[in-house]
């Protein structure tokens, strides 16, 4: 510890999903990075804490993606170390992640990082992270870190809560100059986040044993990690991690999660119906809910497809759906099309196709120009008519997470007979108040059923890729 009185803490990050079977690279553009007082807002908590210099450095947070540029990381990674170098010496460093980074060349992107700060800060300063479920840890990682916790809700409802944890395990155990134990351990099981939701069961109960081993003697904290499982990598798998002052009792912590999540593996299925595309769309026109809400799972934008595959989107036409909302389709070329034809016109456009052809062929559409819309956090957005579908195009990949994105544009998702998203799951806002979800096990680079993927780097036997096999912590 550097300063006995006051203690003094950095924070930074590079937080990032990147599915390594999209075929569209991470950039920059991807990125939106706070530096210094800019990312106060993120950690409020800081300011309860007085005994506590907090120095924010950067981080950078993206939309998931395809596997990051090497040069990309390089300068984010280079910037953050250059903010401790100029900053330190340190008490602690805070770091605020993800977990699936896959970055060009690098095969465990996050343990680069890592070591890169403890080898600048030193072996005496505490380093804490706060990951998503869907992160994929490493003994590398572990290693280098000090402290570690995770996400306990998906579809997420606890990221800040999340952050203010994994900071304030840091403040504790600075005060306390105490150098907890590690228990880490990797569990040979990766189903997708569709499988694995919090709020359903089996999801709800083996989460709910957090909870239960939290209060034992000697334990600090409890993490389960699901892991990400659209990352071909050696450390993709699920992970039980406890931190404590007792060794017994945190190993015993860390297996008893363990076993809950291997016990339950064979009962985990998707929260709501599934089936391809033709049988999702008659499954949602049969339905008597006044309101269908249809994922375009395969082309999931926040699990880091591209959002360009039309495929959903040309099967809805094929149908003659009834009054339907689909959201979105990023394709830039057809929205200046749209803003140069102006409010009202009729035009034909090719449509999609051009992030994502691996997974998707263009689809020619004529429509009308019903919605121009321009916002600094949006871009530029367009509502197309085609027959009874409200198509939204956007000039960049975005994901439709919150009603307030819709309500920006007008739109009311109650009002139509279906809502078609570029999810897996639906969030929160969603989950409230939709009538009912279905999802389409589509076709793009987010495929809900990974063990049909060709993975390579795995490590093997691994459920669901392979079954016939024992296991125990």
């Amino acid at each position: 510890m550097q300063n006995r009185t006051r203690l003094k803490i950095a924070a930074a990050g590079i937080a990032i999903e990147c599915a390594t079977f999209s075929p569209l690279p991470s950039e920059l553009s991807d990125f939106d990075v706070l530096r210094g007082d800019a990312l106060l807002s993120r950690y409020p908590f800081a300011d309860s804490y007085a005994d506590i210099d907090f120095r924010p450095i950067m981080q950078a947070q993206a939309l998931p993606g395809g596997v990051l540029r090497r040069s990309v990381y390089d300068a984010l990674k280079e910037e953050i170390i250059d903010g401790l170098r100029d900053g330190g010496p340190w008490d602690g460093v805070y770091l605020d992640m993800h977990g699936a980074m896959a970055v060009e060349g690098l095969d465990d992107a996050e343990a680069d990082f890592i070591s890169a700060v403890r080898n600048l800060v030193g072996l005496a300063p505490l380093i804490s992270a706060s990951y998503d479920l869907h992160g994929n840890l490493s003994g590398a990682i572990m290693n280098q870190l000090d402290l570690l916790t995770a996400y306990r809700t998906a579809p997420h409802e606890d990221a800040l809560e999340t952050r203010a944890r994994a900071f304030d395990l840091l403040a504790q155990c600075l005060r306390t100059n105490m150098r907890p134990v590690k228990a880490f351990v990797p569990i040979p099981l990766l189903l997708s986040g569709e499988r694995t939701m919090t709020i359903v069961e089996p999801g709800r109960s083996v989460y709910t044993e957090i909870d239960k081993v939290s209060g034992a003697e000697g334990l600090l904290d409890a993490s389960l990690l699901v892991g990400f499982t659209w990352a071909d990598q050696a450390r993709s798998q699920a992970a039980a991690v406890a931190l404590g002052v007792d060794e017994a009792a945190t190993w015993a912590a860390a297996r008893r999660l363990a076993s809950a999540y291997w016990d339950a593996r064979s009962d985990f299925v998707f929260g709501v119906p599934t089936g391809t595309t033709d049988e999702c769309i008659a499954l949602a026109l049969e339905s008597t809910a006044a309101t269908v809400f249809l994922s375009d799972s395969g082309d999931n934008v926040t699990g880091g497809a591209a959002g360009d595959v039309p495929y959903v989107l040309k099967r809805l036409l094929a149908h003659r759906v009834p009054k339907t909302l689909y959201a979105s389709l990023a394709d830039a070329a057809a929205v200046n099309a749209c803003f140069t034809a102006g409010l009202g016109a009729a035009l034909t456009l090719s449509l999609g196709g051009k992030l994502d052809p691996v997974h998707g062929k263009p689809l020619s559409v004529t429509g009308a120009v019903k919605k121009l819309y321009e916002s600094a956090s949006s871009g530029r957005l367009v509502i197309l008519g085609i027959d009874n579908v409200d198509v939204i195009l956007s000039e960049r990949r975005l994901a439709f997470t919150t009603l307030a994105q819709f309500t920006e544009l007008g739109l009311d998702p109650l009002d139509y007979r279906i809502v078609c998203l570029k999810l897996g799951y639906l969030f929160p806002d969603f989950q409230r108040i939709a009538p009912c979800a279905i999802m389409a096990l589509s076709p793009g680079a987010i495929n809900a059923l990974p063990e049909t993927l060709p993975f390579h780097k795995i490590q093997r036997p691994m459920y669901p890729f392979d079954r016939d096999f024992d296991w125990s912590p």
